[in-house]
């Protein structure tokens, strides 16, 4: 067996530092307290000489810039769920370290499939980027050794094909005892009496290291060296999606609530790719602050229904559509939590990225293009046009809101006997003259000398016609009018109409209606 152990030193760090919106000023060194004192600081903190264990109020007094916020056990505990759940994308075999900051995957049985351990990790630590944490990897054919490793020896990998523990026991060897979860309990004791290395430990008689401090102790070291089974409770991704998180200061500004949704929807395609599916549409709640006033109609939570045109599992994508919609939306109040919730999983893998552009990404821009404008301007401000039943030249096409998943679809295959048919009255129906793509807002009337057409003042050669229209008859806009195509004296082509009834005026009897691009 192989296994890889991922270890997050800043888990609790990183988890409080999603939950900051931006701020105009300049970026303040962060520490976590917990019982009144420092459990983790930042680096700009402990450049100003901060370290865990100080109290609060030393912690203050080295810089009244620092930013404290409050260590907590369950958001951590959620965000090492959704990077458990990324790693499931790997393998089926993932579970959770007993530190609170490891995740340990199996990955035997998949290294053929990603082409060699060191490919595998690459794609482990890119699938990981998007989730904002700092990661430190090691391999080991043990999980315990693994986890030990990652902790321990921040980079170290064991090559895939090893499957001997000679060389996992001789690196366990120099481990610190503190190490192992019964060992950091009993640090104190352990180092008054020189014990400071697992080869330490294991130099003792195991009774009297069982009787002295506890059996859980040599257990863990056992599972760690292969000499114990190591029982797992394997991590499952639920079938629906839910993460919320409660934000350090309110968020009145739209590009606050990005920020805030920025870690939420990191997990939303960490939770979708443990599937191996993706997103079919999401919904983001704004949860605001009421203000304790009797008149106060503030409305507890704006909900925003975000679906794109095509499935997708793309961080960035599914960032910039929530970007164009909240960008045009008007706060009702400032927001104090954010969560995600998403039912709509649609399976399979994302396509494949292309090397050169080829129709398909062109259709899948096109595609992305209609979702943005959409998502900024609105659904029903996107139109585009199509044909209406109705010969009448001004009703034969029709506007309605663009589906942008059948913009960016493909065509239809047709057999290769229809595909000729097609093709061949397609080249017959180019070399007839057909209706111009330009129409005119409303007929324009030409003058007339000799009985042509006067345009500019020009007349007009008749090329092709009439084509006679006579519809219209069973509403108020009855049409009798014969169609011709005319040529212009600089070459260009026009298509007018004169009405079979005689208007009023003797002038008006040709009508421009379009022209040829």
């Amino acid at each position: 067996m192989l296994w890889i152990g991922l270890h997050l030193p800043w888990l609790s760090l990183e988890t409080f530092r999603a939950t900051l919106v931006a701020t105009d000023g300049p970026p303040r060194p962060i520490a976590l307290v917990a019982d009144g004192r420092i459990v983790q600081a930042d680096e700009p903190a402990r450049a100003l000489g901060i370290r865990p264990g100080f109290k609060r109020a030393t912690a203050l007094a080295l810089s009244a810039e620092l930013l404290l916020g409050q260590a907590d056990a369950h958001r951590d505990a959620i965000a090492l769920q959704s990077v458990a759940q990324a790693a499931l994308a790997f393998t089926p075999a993932v579970t959770l370290g007993d530190h609170g900051t490891t995740v340990q995957l199996e990955v035997q049985s998949t290294l053929r499939y990603f082409g060699g351990l060191q490919k595998l990790l690459d794609r482990l630590r890119q699938a990981m980027a998007p989730l904002g944490h700092r990661l430190q990897l090691a391999t080991a054919p043990t999980a315990r050794g693994a986890a030990l490793l990652a902790r321990w020896r921040p980079g170290f990998e064991i090559g895939p094909h090893s499957s001997e523990l000679a060389q996992l026991c001789r690196l366990l060897d120099d481990a610190p005892v503190w190490l192992l979860g019964p060992g950091r309990e009993h640090w104190d004791a352990l180092q008054g009496m020189g014990l400071h290395t697992l080869a330490d430990l294991r130099a003792l008689p195991r009774s009297g290291v069982a009787r002295r401090f506890s059996p859980e102790l040599l257990d863990e070291l056992d599972q760690a060296r292969g000499r114990a089974p190591e029982p797992q409770r394997w991590i499952v991704a639920p079938p629906r999606f839910h993460a919320r998180i409660e934000l350090f200061t309110r968020a009145d500004r739209s590009e606050q609530v990005i920020a805030g949704a920025r870690v939420l929807l990191a997990r939303l395609v960490a939770w979708a790719q443990a599937q191996h599916g993706r997103i079919g549409r999401f919904t983001l709640v704004m949860h605001h602050e009421r203000r304790h006033r009797a008149d106060d109609r503030t409305p507890p939570m704006t909900m925003l229904h975000i679906e794109p045109a095509a499935a997708s599992a793309d961080v960035a994508h599914l960032q910039m559509l929530l970007a164009e919609r909240i960008g045009r939306l008007p706060l009702a109040a400032p927001a104090l939590e954010l969560s995600v919730h998403c039912d709509a999983l649609v399976p399979g893998a994302a396509p494949n990225a292309e090397l050169f552009p080829t129709r398909a990404s062109e259709r899948a821009g096109l595609t992305r293009l209609i979702e943005r404008l959409q998502a900024r301007l609105g659904r029903e401000a996107v139109q585009s046009l199509a044909l209406a039943r109705d010969h009448r030249p001004e009703r034969g096409t029709v506007t309605r809101p663009v589906d942008a998943a059948r913009a960016g679809a493909a065509p239809p295959s047709e057999p290769a006997i229809e595909q000729r048919m097609v093709q061949s009255a397609a080249n017959a129906a180019a070399d007839v003259l057909d209706r111009p793509a330009w129409l005119l807002p409303e007929p324009m009337p030409l003058a007339q000398r000799d009985g042509r057409p006067l345009l500019d003042g020009r007349p007009l050669l008749l090329l092709a016609g009439p084509e006679r229209i006579e519809t219209g008859w069973w509403d108020e806009g009855l049409v009798l009018r014969d169609y011709y195509v005319a040529g212009c004296a600089d070459g260009t082509l026009v298509w007018l109409f004169r009405p079979r009834v005689a208007p009023v005026e003797d002038d008006a009897v040709w009508f421009l209606q379009g022209r040829f691009g």
